[in-house]
C-alpha cells in the first residue's frame, strides 16, 4: 500500500505542467501520517523548493477549499497522532509538561523526520503549533549540544540528583556508591545499562571525577541516547529551513516563539480585532457580557479559553490581535454549551439569557473541551 501511494503521488507530481504557487497535499484522515510522509518525501527529493511554498491541504473525499483552516487542521491532526503516548515516540514529564524523544522508540526515523518537516512548514505558513518541547530542542536545532544547564527543563528529577551529587560535602565514593555505568528503563520498563566510559562499572565516582560523571551523564541523556531520533527530526526541519537565515538571525528562544507563539496574552487586542457573525455585533448585550466574563477569568482560565478557540495556549507572533477570531450566534437561549472550530478560530455562542449562565456554560465548555467542545 505504501508503494502504491508513493507511485500515485509521483504520478500526480509529474502531471503538473503549470508552475504551482502552492505546496499541495492530499491526505486521508485515517492515514494522515502515511500519506503526509509519502508526499513530503517525494517533494523533498523531486521539488525541494516546493516545501517553502504556501501549504494547501485537501482531505480526500471531502469538499472545501483550504484558506488556512484546513492547513491548521492538518498540523493539529499530525501532532495529535505523533505525540499520542500509545505510539511511544516521545515521553512526557508531568512536572514540566514537556515531551522528550524516546530513545527506545520502535517507530522508524521517517516519523521523526515528519515532525521536523511540520515544524519547518509551520514557520513558512505562519501557523502556531501547540508543541511542548524543552528549550534544549530549539538549541539543538540551531547546532548547539545539550549541557548540564539544560537538564532542568527536560529531565528535572535527574537534574536535581546530579546537582545534589555536585554539592555533596561528604565522602562521595563511600556514601553514594556510584560508578560510571548508568541504568535507565526502555519502552517496556526493562533496565538498560550504559557505560559512560570504557569499563565504567569498575570506575567509582569520586569527589575528584564527579564533574566528569555529570558531564558524561548529561551528554548521554541529551545527545547520545537520542542521536538517531534527533538526527532524523533535524533532517526534516532543515529540509524546509536549510537556506533560511534562521540560524544566523534568531536565538533558540526566538525560534520557539516562531513555532509555538508568545506566552503574553493581551485579550484587549483580541477584542479589538474580533469579528461577529450570525446577527451578533460588538454592541450586543451577549457580546458585552462575554468580554466582561473573559476579563474576569483567572490566567489559567484565559489559557483554557484560548486553547478552546484556537487549539493552542499561546498567541501568534505579533500578539492576540493577529488571531482573527470570529464569534457567531448559535441559536437563542439554551442549555447547550458553546462550541468552537479551532481551525478557523470561530466561537459558536448561543445567546444565553444571563451573564451568569454565559459564564457557567463557557467555563464548563473550556474545561472539558477535549471531550466535546472542539471541532
Amino acid at each position: 500500500m505504501y508503494s502504491e501511494r508513493r507511485r500515485a503521488a509521483f504520478y500526480s507530481m509529474t502531471q503538473d505542467t503549470e508552475p504551482n504557487p502552492f505546496l499541495k497535499l492530499k491526505v486521508r484522515r485515517d492515514h494522515i501520517i502515511d500519506d503526509a510522509l509519502v508526499q513530503l518525501e517525494l517533494i523533498s527529493t523531486e521539488k525541494p523548493s516546493d516545501l517553502k511554498k504556501q501549504l494547501f491541504v485537501e482531505f480526500e473525499g471531502e469538499q472545501g477549499v483550504d484558506e488556512g483552516g484546513l492547513s491548521k487542521e492538518f498540523f493539529q491532526l499530525v501532532l495529535e497522532e505523533i505525540f499520542n503516548p500509545d505510539i511511544g515516540m516521545f515521553t512526557y514529564d508531568d512536572e514540566t509538561q514537556v515531551f522528550w524523544f524516546n530513545s527506545s522508540s520502535l517507530e522508524n526515523e521517517a516519523q521523526y523526520t515528519l515532525i521536523g518537516l511540520v515544524l519547518g512548514l509551520a514557520i513558512y505558513n505562519n501557523c502556531i503549533l501547540d508543541l511542548h518541547f524543552p528549550m534544549i530542542v530549539y538549541k539543538k536545532l540551531m547546532g548547539k549540544k545539550g549541557t548540564y544547564m539544560d537538564l532542568s527543563d527536560s529531565h528535572p528529577v535527574l537534574s536535581q540528583s546530579l546537582k545534589g551529587l555536585l554539592e555533596y560535602a561528604g565522602n562521595v565514593e563511600e556514601d553514594m556508591s556510584l560508578t560510571f555505568q548508568i541504568s535507565h528503563t526502555d519502552l517496556f520498563g526493562n533496565p538498560v545499562l550504559y557505560d559512560l566510559k570504557e569499563n565504567g562499572e569498575q570506575i567509582p565516582v569520586t569527589k575528584e571525577n564527579r564533574q566528569e560523571f555529570v558531564d558524561l551523564y548529561t551528554d548521554y541523556m541529551l545527545n547520545k541516547s537520542v542521536e538517531t531520533q534527533f538526527k532524523a527530526f533535524k533532517k526534516g526541519f532543515l529540509m524546509v529551513t536549510q537556506e533560511s537565515p534562521l540560524k544566523h538571525l534568531f536565538r533558540p528562544e526566538e525560534l520557539e516563539l516562531l513555532i509555538c507563539g508568545s506566552k503574553k496574552l493581551d485579550f484587549d487586542a483580541l477584542e479589538e480585532t474580533t469579528e461577529y457573525d450570525g446577527g451578533y455585533s460588538k454592541d450586543a448585550q451577549i457580546i458585552k457580557d462575554f468580554w466582561e466574563t473573559i476579563r474576569s477569568f483567572e490566567e489559567e482560565q484565559k489559557r483554557l479559553f484560548l486553547q478552546f478557540i484556537s487549539g493552542t495556549v499561546r498567541a501568534p507572533v505579533g500578539g492576540l490581535g493577529k488571531l482573527k477570531m470570529t464569534i457567531a450566534k448559535n441559536g437563542s437561549d439554551t442549555d447547550r454549551l458553546p462550541t468552537s472550530h479551532t481551525c478557523y478560530n470561530i466561537l459558536l455562542l448561543p445567546e444565553y439569557s444571563s451573564k451568569a449562565k454565559l459564564r457557567e456554560r463557557l467555563l464548563k465548555a473550556i474545561t472539558y473541551a477535549k471531550g466535546f467542545g472542539m471541532m
